[in-house]
């Protein structure tokens, strides 16, 4: 698996998985529980990983996604 993107922003990374899901992109988000161990101060970002061979399709979508929204 390949490194998408990683933030703190919980809303952007909702959003993510929610565009990754409709496409069928299968992914996993690391880090998630990072923040607790952390006190929440938001040093550690998540993660969101995606197959070697999904990488560029999830980035066109993501940024579809992200032209229509605007």
């Amino acid at each position: 698996m390949e490194e998408l993107l990683r933030s703190n922003d919980p809303v952007w990374l909702s959003y993510v998985r929610h565009v990754l899901a409709e496409e069928g992109i299968a992914f996993l988000q690391l880090d998630e529980h990072m923040s607790a161990l952390e006190g929440s101060v938001g040093a550690i970002p998540r993660r969101i990983m995606v197959l070697a061979e999904d990488v560029a399709r999830a980035r066109l979508c993501l940024g579809n996604a992200t032209l229509t929204q605007r």
